[in-house]
């Protein structure tokens, strides 16, 4: 990434050998091309700063989708049939010398909450990537085409501008670009926090509000009247407020007594049962920033928020409808992106692993309840509804099934051939019935 930018307070110019794993946005090589940068209409600092970092709500919202997405393992599959040793795999496992998986799926989804686009650049070697780096969106801007599409991206950092193209001759493109749904932009996504801006105001003032009260000795405000003739000269008025500000002013000085002198008489002011309404604004707000993430207010600690049965309800609501559909979007640009180059016809993809996800369990429980109790179904056809390939037929032929994500509907052609109709091996081949409710791989035999 953009690590090297700087060395001895002087720019770096040494160049990298060709064959050499190194960022290029990291040197910061300007290119001159034709092209006009499409400028986001968003401001990224300020949803960063006054969201993520401000709020904690925003903050925490964030941190749980992010963390969740990166926890769910990948299964890499050709069709059907899971590989366990691939190059992306390895590359996904350590994407550059700085970062592991996690710490790269944590930072593309914190990206695409906070802007609503995620930027992963590749850096490759003979057409091979061999590394990956998360770049910061509000440094990258899209340049479209002719046609309108994407011609390239341009990163600017320190004065500089590289430009990346959006295609490459050999292997992935330079630059993955994620986004979310936008309905009025053709090449930027909708920032998440973008529809919760109003509330969040809402809250982080709120939040500065108790603050000022306690700075206050917890009270609004309050009036020195002054009871004598004539007036206060300059000198004096200016005395008077420094004395209130040094010594009551502050949660350090409350309750302190207050010495009064010259006819003056104060007279404290007290907040309405209106004006405390800003208490159950802030609580509402931090309800719809929630509302905004999908995250469940209880799972964010918001106050009198109890909409679910019992916490465990709620975690299991936040996977199944944050986590999960964001986790497969992110997993199938990534598979889009690293494995469309193989060129070899396989149809290669990743896919989560849903089972290894503790707060699903219960589903998966209740899933293989369901299944013993259903004996109008054939043992394959209990597999192949809990996920798995069948064994029967296969067994008996010697084929060793991977295990299939194809549920109920297999890909097969329904071509029966001697075998038995439960995928019995009698007859010899042991093809598999009407493979698609049976589970059938490819055209339906099993060999």
């Amino acid at each position: 990434m953009a690590r090297r930018w700087f060395q001895l307070g002087g720019w770096r110019r040494a160049s990298a050998p060709v064959d050499a794993k190194a960022s290029r946005t990291g040197a910061l090589v300007a290119l001159q091309t034709g092209g006009r940068a499409v400028w986001t209409p968003r401001d990224y600092g300020a949803f960063a700063r006054e969201g993520y970092l401000k709020n904690p709500f925003v903050y925490r919202a964030v941190r749980m989708l992010s963390e969740g997405v990166a926890s769910i393992p990948w299964v890499l599959t050709d069709g059907l049939r899971e590989l366990d040793v691939h190059p992306a795999l390895d590359l996904l496992a350590r994407p550059n010398p700085r970062d592991g998986r996690a710490a790269l799926l944590e930072a593309v989804v914190g990206h695409l909450l906070i802007a609503g686009n995620a930027y992963v650049e590749a850096v490759s070697v003979d057409g091979r990537a061999a590394e990956l780096h998360v770049l910061r969106p509000d440094r990258v801007r899209v340049v479209p085409g002719p046609d309108g599409w994407p011609a390239a991206f341009e990163y600017s950092a320190g004065g500089r501008t590289l430009r990346l193209p959006a295609e490459a001759d050999r292997g992935p493109s330079p630059v993955m670009h994620i986004t979310t749904f936008h309905p009025l932009d053709d090449h930027y996504g909708a920032a998440p926090i973008e529809a919760a801006a109003a509330s969040l105001d809402v809250h982080n003032v709120a939040t500065e509000w108790n603050k000022a009260l306690l700075d206050n000795a917890a009270r609004p405000s309050g009036a020195l009247v002054y009871g004598g003739g004539g007036g206060f000269s300059d000198e004096q008025f200016e005395r008077l407020q420094r004395e209130l500000a040094d010594g009551y002013q502050g949660a350090r000085n409350a309750g302190r007594p207050m010495l009064l002198e010259g006819g003056l008489d104060w007279k404290p002011m007290s907040l309405s049962p209106k004006d405390m309404d800003f208490l159950e604004a802030r609580n509402a707000a931090a309800r719809e920033v929630a509302l905004v993430f999908g995250v469940p207010p209880m799972l964010l600690g918001v106050p009198g928020d109890a909409t679910y049965a019992n916490y465990q309800e709620a975690n299991r609501a936040f996977w199944r409808q944050a986590v999960v559909p964001l986790a497969t979007r992110v997993a199938e640009a990534f598979g889009r992106w690293l494995l469309a180059s193989d060129g070899d016809g396989r149809r290669l993809g990743f896919r989560l692993d849903l089972d290894q996800v503790p707060a699903l369990a219960a589903e998966r429980d209740g899933l293989f309840t369901r299944l013993a109790g259903a004996d109008f179904l054939t043992r394959d056809e209990k597999r192949i509804a809990a996920g798995y390939a069948p064994d029967g037929g296969a067994a008996a032929a010697g084929s060793g099934l991977e295990r299939s994500g194809a549920g109920l509907h297999g890909a097969g052609d329904g071509r029966q051939a001697g075998g038995d109709p439960d995928g019995g091996s009698g007859g010899g081949t042991g093809v598999a019935a009407d493979g698609g409710a049976r589970g059938g791989h490819g055209d339906g035999a099993w060999t």
